[in-house]
């Protein structure tokens, strides 16, 4: 009898490629470094192509080249990466204190340092997902180059005249002198494969955008160096410096960061009170505390979502300059971190806190006396274990462990939704770690009924903490909204968080087992609909509104 042929579905063909990216990834970072365009970037590239990410839109397309996604890229790499035949990913190694300028990508915050013309330094101290992210925009970023170099020469390796004219619009940049944009338009489309009007909207957008060169500038040296590598044989390079092989895994940023909030809870008379830690954004809670107060003496507003989108304006900046400082004076302190997380963090103490400055959406609100709250910044994937793991260890003064009396802990996220739209917000009820068979159910003190609003919906059910948001397809998020788990949402950090908190729990006995969680979650984008993924813009004013209902929802809940 005959077995019966077996077929695998996209999502499975793109789970596969997935794992294969991860593997591949591991093993060149232990083996130290690889050559984009040799054997071991080539399995990489290839998993990039079969899994298709809905966030590097037409990377298989062998002509045309992805701009909503290159844009997305280097918003979050350095400004002139694209220059660079050499990368490489280091740890803290002392160049802060050296006289290498740092660069900061607008999006992402690492520091990193151009050494030459054509070497960058990227420093990576937020985890092995800080390094899955800088290598998967690459892979996608020597994908789109290879296009570029394919459209700029004709079949005899010669190269086309529309590259030619790109060489001389560059030179006339860089000796300052003026071009004739709509002619530079009608070269660089031939280059991109892309009709006129793509390319001068994408022109625009590159234009606009802070910390990105422009795209004639990007086209130029990404078709350079391939050119170099196909025609010269002068090969790109990635590689990894020894320090980070040996440092990653060891939480050294995490308990340098964590050991600095509590010794401050420490010193300051702050250890023993109850505890409340937030991860979310460093403006929500403080506006939704101080703000009413400091704006709210002509009652210009009827609502903290009204103050917050007039602060959220980017001619504002003096209102917000005014809340911050005068929560600086009634209880917040702020506690940046140099030492590589690159996690600030506020420590308010509620006790300095005057009852009645609290907004109308905040009445009811009781025990601010003996309450502290901890609002850590955003962590990023992995990052976020090494540092709810090492805040919720216990603190050691003069060989004595003292343990903090953490009430609860709230972690607030921007996610993928798969069954609604942007704005809307996602209450999980478990996380689902991609690629594994760990999974954290957990009871939470959020419900959907609590967000219950005519504009904004919310939906419940497990949100998927997956190993990349950069690497998901339309397959992969139909099988997880389609199938039993149901899943709700995406994101990068739940997972983490949880098995750092279950561990504390559970395990280590360091904080109570009836710690409250409040996870809460609202969508950035729609990954499942063509034009609202994350390449496609940020959330802007639409953001607002579910950021400010969830924090006070955490907010009365805390003081409940």
């Amino acid at each position: 009898m005959e077995s019966p042929t077996y077929t695998p579905t996209r999502a499975q063909i793109s789970r596969s490629a997935i794992q294969r990216l991860h593997v591949s990834m591991r093993h060149l970072f232990m083996r130290g470094g690889y050559k984009p365009l040799g054997v071991s970037g080539e399995t990489m590239i290839s998993s990039m192509l079969a899994l298709k990410p809905e966030i590097y839109g037409s990377i298989a397309d062998e002509e045309r080249v992805e701009l909503s996604g290159l844009l997305y890229i280097f918003q979050r790499l350095p400004i002139g990466i694209e220059t660079c035949r050499y990368v490489k990913l280091i740890s803290r190694e002392g160049f802060e204190d050296s006289t290498f300028e740092a660069i900061v990508p607008s999006k992402r915050r690492r520091n990193c340092y151009k050494v030459d013309d054509e070497q960058m330094f990227i420093e990576m101290t937020r985890g092995r997902s800080d390094i899955y992210d800088v290598l998967t925009h690459l892979t996608f970023l020597f994908i789109e180059s290879e296009k570029i170099r394919r459209n700029s020469l004709d079949s005899k390796g010669r190269k086309v005249r529309s590259w030619l004219m790109l060489e001389d619009i560059i030179k006339k940049i860089n000796h300052g002198e003026k071009y004739d944009k709509q002619v530079g338009y009608t070269y660089l489309s031939t280059l991109l494969g892309r009709t006129f009007d793509e390319t001068a909207q994408a022109c625009e957008k590159f234009d606009k955008a802070s910390g990105v060169n422009s795209l004639f500038s990007i086209v130029y040296w990404l078709g350079k160096r391939s050119m170099e590598e196909y025609l010269d044989n002068i090969d790109r390079e990635i590689t990894f410096s020894s320090s980070l092989r040996e440092r990653l895994g060891h939480h050294l940023y995490g308990e340098i960061w964590a050991h600095k909030i509590k010794n401050y809870l420490f010193k300051n008379g702050l250890f023993g009170k109850e505890i409340h830690v937030v991860s979310s954004n460093l403006h929500s809670v403080m506006n939704s505390l101080y703000a009413n107060h400091v704006l709210n003496t002509k009652s210009k507003y009827d609502s903290i979502e009204d103050i917050a989108e007039d602060l959220s304006q980017s001619a504002n900046k003096p209102k917000r300059g005014l809340v911050s400082k005068y929560a600086l004076k009634n209880g917040m302190s702020v506690l940046h971190d140099n030492n590589g997380t690159n996690i600030s963090v506020q420590v308010i103490d509620c006790s300095k806190i005057d009852i009645k400055i609290l907004p109308k959406e905040l009445e009811g609100a009781k025990n601010l006396e003996n309450t502290v709250i901890i609002v850590m910044d955003y962590a990023f994937g992995q990052q976020a274990y090494e540092t709810m793991d090492e805040l919720l260890k216990p603190y050691e003064s003069n060989g004595v462990k003292k343990m903090m009396d953490v009430k609860s802990i709230n972690i607030m996220g921007k996610a993928g939704i798969l069954s609604g739209d942007k704005g809307d917000i996602m209450i999980p009820n478990a996380h689902i770690f991609e690629g594994s068979a760990d999974n954290y159910p957990f009871t939470n003190a959020l419900t959907v009924d609590q967000f219950k609003d005519d504009e904004i919906k919310a939906f419940g059910g497990p949100m998927i903490t997956v190993l990349g948001t950069s690497l998901q397809n339309k397959d992969i998020l139909r099988y997880f909204l389609k199938s039993s788990w149901q899943a709700s949402g995406l994101e990068m950090e739940g997972a983490h968080y949880q098995k750092a908190i279950q561990a504390a729990s559970q395990i280590r006995n360091s904080i109570s087992e009836d710690v409250v969680l409040r996870y809460a979650y609202y969508a950035s984008d729609n990954p499942l609909e063509t034009g609202a993924t994350l390449a496609s813009g940020s959330l802007g004013m639409d953001g607002v509104k579910p950021t400010y209902m969830i924090t006070l929802e955490m907010l009365r809940g805390i003081f409940g």
